[in-house]
């Protein structure tokens, strides 16, 4: 045994392999430290960033899992640097997963109560178990997205006698979008966007509400400012609304992580699954879900209703998990 053999073996000195493993370990750590940081720096900078930041904070719960491995490494290498990082990052992404904005209860008395229920369907796939949990459910108002000529038929023939009032833009592949309401409504010209987003005002029992279904564009590479105009467009209307009370519902393909989408709950919009006590409930990806995903699936509320239940249902051939809320309207 030579001398410098001796000398690792004995405590004298750290042995090569043994400091290889780990600078590689502390290394791979920081790594992932930086990439959550610059996710978590959009967030506490209220930006969604660049690709990929704002397909990533749309997961943000989730970035506990790379934050905590990467703790591990530097624990274990007693990179104490690295050991205040992780944990100042942990701290952070604690705080942002408490879910956003106001939870306070209407002040006056409750006047009307109706059930409201939206769904991807997935290009028309998921048709059929939209229909059967419909008859199931027996909601008021359905927002539907993606709902194509076959689709909209389909509900047309179905339940032409239950929602005798419907509001439509009849289009092909995931353009289409239709809401059917057991109330009357009065049509509106709904948002713009890429793909349809009709809207009405419902007489609910001699009360006006206004009815938006909403499905902006997806924060796609190279797509970024149309996801976040059409976003936009989502929040005019709902700082539009001049008191008449509002139900904003569909798929947004954000969640309470994106800015753009605060924008919207800054209004003074409310998330109902959250007011039912489901904020959080992932509902994207379907196959993933509840134990992993993202809740881009939501429906808004205007601050005089309450929630009073909100369920997530899983529905076969469609990527995204349907939304049940029960709500009540409040006196002003």
């Amino acid at each position: 045994m030579d001398t410098a053999t001796a000398e690792w073996t004995t405590g004298g000195a750290t042995p090569p392999r043994r400091s290889g493993r780990r600078r590689f370990g502390i290394g791979c750590g920081g790594l992932l430290l930086a990439g959550v940081s610059a996710v978590v720096g959009c967030r506490l900078a209220d930006s969604d960033g660049i690709t990929p930041v704002p397909q990533l904070l749309a997961f943000l719960p989730w970035l506990l899992v790379p934050t905590g491995a990467a703790l591990l490494p530097a624990l274990l290498g007693r990179w104490w640097t690295g050991v205040v990082w992780g944990a100042v990052l942990l701290g952070l992404l604690a705080w942002f997963i408490e879910p956003y904005g106001s939870t306070d209860a209407p002040g006056g008395a409750p006047v009307v109560s109706f059930r409201v229920l939206t769904s991807n369907v997935e290009f028309g796939q998921a048709t059929g178990a939209l229909v059967g949990a419909v008859r199931r459910e027996r909601p008021d108002v359905v927002f539907v997205q993606e709902c194509e000529y076959t689709c909209q038929a389909t509900l047309t023939d179905t339940f032409g006698s239950v929602y005798p009032y419907r509001q439509a833009v009849e289009a092909g592949g995931s353009t289409g979008s239709i809401v059917l309401s057991r109330f009357p409504l009065s049509g509106t010209g709904g948002v713009t966007g890429t793909m349809g987003m009709p809207g009405a005002v419902a007489d609910v029992r001699g009360h006006a509400v206004r009815l938006q279904l909403a499905h902006p564009m997806p924060p796609l590479p190279g797509q970024l400012d149309l996801w976040r105009r059409e976003l936009g467009r989502l929040r005019d209307f709902a700082a539009e609304g001049g008191g008449t009370p509002t139900v904003l519902a569909g798929d947004f393909n954000a969640s309470q992580d994106h800015a753009a989408f605060r924008r919207i709950l800054d209004t003074g919009l409310r998330d109902a699954a959250r007011l039912a006590g489901a904020g959080r409930t992932p509902s994207w990806p379907a196959p993933t879900a509840p134990a992993a995903g993202a809740q881009i699936d939501h429906v808004l509320v205007s601050p005089d209703f309450s929630a009073d239940r909100a369920r997530f249902l899983g529905l076969p051939d469609t990527d995204h998990r349907a939304l049940l809320v029960d709500i009540t309207l409040h006196q002003a």
